[in-house]
């Protein structure tokens, strides 16, 4: 089946743009184009939608607003989102991600790297630019962990513990099924958990979730924090 997907730019010539990458490929369908937020929800409840590239700065209604809105309302049937921007700027990616987005790209983006990242985020993949990656996580290992991200990772099994750290390196379920020697539906399963168990939307959250909380330092390097509970 190919995924759907929904592009929303307030400027034409990008527009015209994405559609021409993505029409190239046969697994990917541009169901629909919107010029602003509000037009991009409008267009989601006229369409059935599994992502949508998102702009953040657009008139009438934001990209960070729009994807908040659309995430939070039940009937649209969640898609997710992928924002894009051509600002290097760490307001807009917390931003972004807080609202649900589930992946973040700059807008000088190879095209194969932009098909790349639609498919692994309608996989339930996270995506984000190395670049804006990197301002982020080095942001956050600088705040202190809380008490209450310790009370969190407490709540982990070992292996959940040990499948959040892999998110949070960037692997795709595929990948970490091979790391752990296990089946994909068995990691699907472990994400499920993690993601109940600390109260986050998907794994771009957890990625977040992984650096603010010190398990993860930039590096990969597991961090200390928190006790670590026995595997159940």
């Amino acid at each position: 089946m190919s995924v759907r997907v929904l592009i929303a730019d307030d400027q034409e010539l990008v527009r015209a743009g994405l559609r021409l990458i993505l029409d190239a490929e046969d697994d990917i369908e541009v169901v629909a184009e919107a010029r602003d937020g509000r037009e991009a929800l409008e267009q989601c409840d006229r369409y059935r939608v599994d992502v949508v590239l998102m702009d953040v700065r657009m008139p009438a209604l934001d990209g960070v607003a729009a994807t908040r809105r659309l995430l939070d309302d039940g009937r649209r049937g969640a898609p997710r989102v992928i924002v894009l921007t051509t600002y290097h700027v760490d307001a807009h990616v917390d931003a972004a991600l807080q609202a649900g987005a589930s992946g973040f790209l700059l807008k000088d983006v190879p095209p194969e790297q932009l098909v790349l990242a639609i498919r692994a985020v309608a996989a339930g993949d996270a995506l984000l630019s190395p670049r804006v990656t990197g301002r982020l996580l080095d942001r956050f290992a600088r705040a202190a962990p809380t008490p209450a991200h310790r009370r969190q990772l407490a709540s982990l099994s070992a292996r959940e513990r040990e499948v959040l750290v892999l998110i949070a390196g960037g692997l795709s379920t595929a990948e970490i099924a091979a790391e752990l020697v296990v089946g994909e539906a068995t990691v699907k399963t472990h994400t499920s958990n993690v993601l109940r168990k600390l109260g986050l939307r998907d794994r771009a959250q957890g990625v977040m979730f992984a650096y603010e909380s010190g398990l993860v330092e930039p590096g990969g390097r597991p961090g200390t924090t928190g006790p670590e509970p026995s595997d159940g």
